[in-house]
């Protein structure tokens, strides 16, 4: 039941509720419907006894039956007997073989070995010869009959009843469910686009769902403004940032180059200027997501060749890997020419292999691998460093996070592969992540060539 969705189960829920009160239904009224045709039967019985009182009379001792008598009325055959239970006149039912005794004004239930018959008797005294008894015999066994005939007719429409019932409740339940289908699109859309100004608008309605739409794009709007907020906020603050740093940086540079500072104060200050380049990346970082989010930031492709680029990349960033003693292996296919940003490329690629540099071990390697493969273009970033914990694979891209949290130099932000995976997808591609902790990991991106 749990893999179901709620359209089929309020559809299977609404059959069967459905089915089990026509079952009910059915059971009731053809209960009812029986006694009533039992009844039914009985009062014509008696009806047609009584009325056939006046079709005798006697004339000279004899007795005169008019025609009338012998007409078969409603099943119920009408027969004159003596006071002794002779048969005098009338109609018997064919088959019928049961010697039932005479009692006035009362109705009999007898079987015999073929029906079962009701039998109506009146003891009745014609002027002119005596007594005799008017008898009326039915057979109750088809009347029930044709109920039963009745119930197997009801039998055989019922499964095509439910299945009616089903298409109806179906289209029904469907029908009813459309809101929330067009809520759950939404917030799909929403997830998938990442885009906050998407709404559901169903319009005016009073039932719960609508009043659940209109709260739910309320909600998205003040999201959507409050993020709005934030992106203006973080925007504002890199480009006030962006100043300062830029003089922090200048003045490290100058008083490097002034020999009045002793060799002590110049580590102090190259400190001081790695802890602002460190700030000045962020800051950069946070600029080009600011803008990505508000869409703003431009993409400017053009015809690169990514062999040759990747090559540059590679061997800016072996530079920096000595220091840590890692090799960095560089296998690129050569003449790889796709429609791309060049700053953009450098960007994302400079921040896996330097990211795969600080978190490997000395003496260890980043492989960079760059191929052609049913027009898309493939890097891969492969170290064999510390790698990243199973639980923090999914969170990677998230800004801010770091998978060691106990680093306390900041010389990453976290937000590095935020910036690689969005770079990535501004290309039309994706990107990808295997790791083994203690074992290394590897990072796999695909662009078009187109």
């Amino acid at each position: 039941m749990k893999r179901w969705s709620l359209k089929v189960k309020l559809t299977v829920l609404y059959t069967f509720f459905m089915t089990l009160v026509t079952c009910f239904a059915l059971g009731v009224l053809f209960s009812l419907s029986s006694q009533e045709l039992l009844s039914s039967v009985q009062s014509d019985l008696r009806q047609q006894v009584e009325e056939s009182l006046e079709d005798v009379e006697a004339e000279e001792g004899w007795l005169n039956v008019d025609n009338d008598f012998y007409d078969l009325e409603d099943s119920v055959y009408l027969s004159l007997y003596s006071e002794q239970g002779e048969f005098l006149y009338g109609r018997l039912p064919y088959g019928y073989n049961a010697g039932a005794e005479f009692m006035n004004g009362q109705i009999q239930t007898i079987r015999d070995d073929q029906e079962e018959w009701y039998i109506y008797d009146v003891s009745h005294r014609i002027e002119g010869y005596g007594t005799v008894y008017f008898r009326g015999i039915t057979s109750v066994t088809r009347a029930e009959n044709s109920i039963a005939i009745t119930i197997r007719l009801a039998v055989i429409i019922l499964p095509l009843l439910v299945i009616l019932t089903g298409i109806i409740g179906y289209r029904f339940t469907r029908r009813t469910l459309l809101p929330v289908q067009k809520i759950t699109e939404t917030v799909k859309k929403i997830r998938k686009d990442e885009d906050l100004s998407q709404r559901v608008g169903l319009g005016n309605g009073k039932d719960e769902i609508y009043q659940l739409s209109e709260t739910f794009d309320q909600m998205l709007e003040e999201l959507e403004e409050t993020f709005k907020r934030e992106q203006q906020f973080t925007s504002d603050v890199s480009h006030e940032l962006r100043t300062p740093v830029t003089v922090i940086l200048a003045q490290c540079e100058a008083m490097l180059q002034d020999p009045v500072f002793t060799s002590g104060q110049k580590e102090q200050v190259k400190v001081i200027e790695q802890k602002a380049r460190s700030m000045a990346r962020m800051i950069s970082q946070l600029l080009l997501l600011s803008r990505a989010d508000q869409g703003r930031q431009q993409v400017q492709k053009e015809r690169l060749n990514l062999s040759e680029l990747t090559q540059m990349i590679a061997e800016e960033q072996e530079i920096l890997a000595r220091e840590k003693e890692i090799q960095v292996l560089a296998e690129i296919q050569p003449d790889i020419y796709a429609q791309a940003d060049e700053s953009l490329y450098i960007r994302m690629l400079d921040n896996l292999i330097s990211n795969a540099v600080n978190y490997g071990k000395k003496g260890g390697y980043v492989k960079v691998l760059l191929l052609e493969k049913e027009n898309m273009v493939k890097g891969v970033v492969e170290d064999n460093g510390k790698g990243i914990p199973q639980e923090s694979l999914p969170r990677i891209w998230e800004r801010f996070y770091r998978v060691d949290t106990s680093r306390t130099d900041q010389e990453h932000s976290g937000l590095g592969l935020s910036m690689v995976k969005w770079i990535v997808q501004a290309h039309g591609g994706e990107i990808t992540v295997e790791s083994q902790e203690g074992r290394g990991s590897r990072f796999i991106f695909q662009i078009p060539e187109d």
